[in-house]
């Protein structure tokens, strides 16, 4: 037996399960903190929700050298939820608070978290016209239609499958929802 062989698989194995655990952790606090950060868009507390985007941020940050010391970690279920929330979390903050759609450059994104992302926040944009439709801003509602059928526009030619494909179809879904928004308000002004 070579235990030199073994004890290095051993001195790995236990890298990876410490830094797994750790990932873990922090992945959760990051979820959580974009779920909230989603709520406080919602709520115009656009300020606190910038801050909690940078708090984000900082704790995914702080996971970068254990993804490269051990690749795989970047997989690991926990990360990728957590991930997926924060870019659907930044990019509801762009187009509501910064009107625009553009690359997140304070984490590294792959791009299936992107694309997750971009249908996920097709039903938070729904969220939001259904709030300023209450609030009688059709003009909102109108711009939240058009953004969400230009996603939609772009996602298309993609071929999604699998899990994404899933993602894809719920955003599908939205789009249907917002047409139906706008008609049924249509009807109420004529």
């Amino acid at each position: 037996m070579n235990k030199a062989f073994f004890g290095k698989l051993k001195e790995e194995y236990t890298f990876f399960n410490q830094q797994r655990r750790e990932i873990i952790g922090r992945s959760a606090d990051a979820l959580h903190k974009s779920k909230i950060a989603i709520f406080t868009i919602h709520r115009q507390q656009f300020e606190e929700a910038a801050k909690l985007l940078v708090e984000i941020e900082s704790t995914l940050a702080k996971l970068e050298p254990s993804f490269k010391k051990s690749p795989g970690l970047r997989y690991e279920g926990s990360y990728k939820a957590a991930i997926e929330e924060y870019a659907e979390a930044k990019l509801l903050y762009g187009i509501l608070v910064d009107k625009t759609l553009k690359p997140i450059k304070a984490v590294k994104l792959e791009f299936d978290s992107y694309l997750a992302g971009l249908c996920d926040v097709t039903g938070e944009l729904i969220r939001s016209a259904t709030l300023a439709a209450t609030a009688g801003d059709m003009k909102q509602v109108y711009w939240i239609r058009d953004i969400i059928t230009d996603i939609l526009g772009e996602l298309v030619i993609f071929n999604l499958t699998a899990y994404l494909r899933t993602k894809y179809d719920q955003a599908k879904g939205n789009l249907r929802k917002i047409e139906q928004m706008v008609y049924e308000l249509s009807l109420k002004r004529s």
